[in-house]
């Protein structure tokens, strides 16, 4: 009987181990979702550069076509000059060439700002696609790491499988069944120690002479509150 309940704590601890493993395995895929984040961000912060940049771009090339078409404007009023036949005519028609040169040069410096607020919008641009570049690749590289991680978790796992199935292989069967499903009614822990008059799988009391039973007599006991298999160390 002791020998099957070394047995048993031999494969608790296997079974702890393997459990743990795979909680391990089954985190990867939030983990990878957790660092996609900054990605995420500075993928929507380059859109909305970009945005920017296209809507500042737009402006500046509507302001040139409207400065081309003033311009045009311009020439074919000077071009008129020649035919104005009296003084008052040539002083309006002066007026005129002014009042338009003035909204050119409104215009000029309207297209001055938009050259600079364009040039600043490309280069936020510039800076927001160095910082997807670089997100991506630090993900690349997390990606990279977490896969490792599960190959090498997987080789173990491989590794505690093989050392259960020989301790599984010397346990009697009717035991090794109710170890399983011990096992899968107490979350993952079918056998636990016994120490000061408290099973520590429950953490509930156990009867004086239960406890010590569980040292001196060659039995298996289980926990009178959970059912654990119990052992004293």
């Amino acid at each position: 009987m002791k020998e099957d309940l070394e047995y048993l704590i031999r494969l608790q601890e296997i079974d702890t181990q393997i459990i743990q493993k795979k909680t391990e395995i089954e985190k990867i895929p939030q983990e990878i979702k957790n660092y996609t984040a900054p990605l995420k961000d500075a993928e929507k912060e380059l859109q909305s550069q970009k945005a920017r940049y296209e809507a500042s771009e737009k402006k500046k090339r509507s302001k040139e076509l409207e400065l081309s078409e003033i311009s045009d404007r311009i020439e074919k009023l000077k071009a008129r000059t020649s035919e104005l036949k009296t003084n008052k005519e040539y002083q309006a028609h002066l007026k005129e060439i002014e009042k338009v040169e003035k909204e050119k040069y409104l215009i000029e410096d309207d297209i001055l700002y938009l050259m600079e607020e364009t040039d600043e919008a490309l280069k936020k641009v510039k800076e927001a696609e160095k910082r997807v570049e670089e997100e991506r690749r630090k993900l690349q590289e997390i990606e990279r790491q977490l896969k490792e991680k599960q190959k090498e978790i997987e080789k173990e796992l491989l590794e505690l499988k093989a050392r259960r199935g020989e301790i599984v292989s010397k346990i009697r069967k009717e035991l090794y069944e109710q170890y399983m499903l011990l096992l899968e009614k107490n979350n993952g822990l079918a056998i636990a120690e016994a120490k000061d008059e408290v099973c520590l799988g429950c953490y509930m009391s156990i009867p004086p002479q239960l406890y010590v039973e569980i040292k001196t007599e060659n039995r298996i006991f289980t926990c009178p509150q959970c059912g654990r298999f119990l052992y004293r160390s």
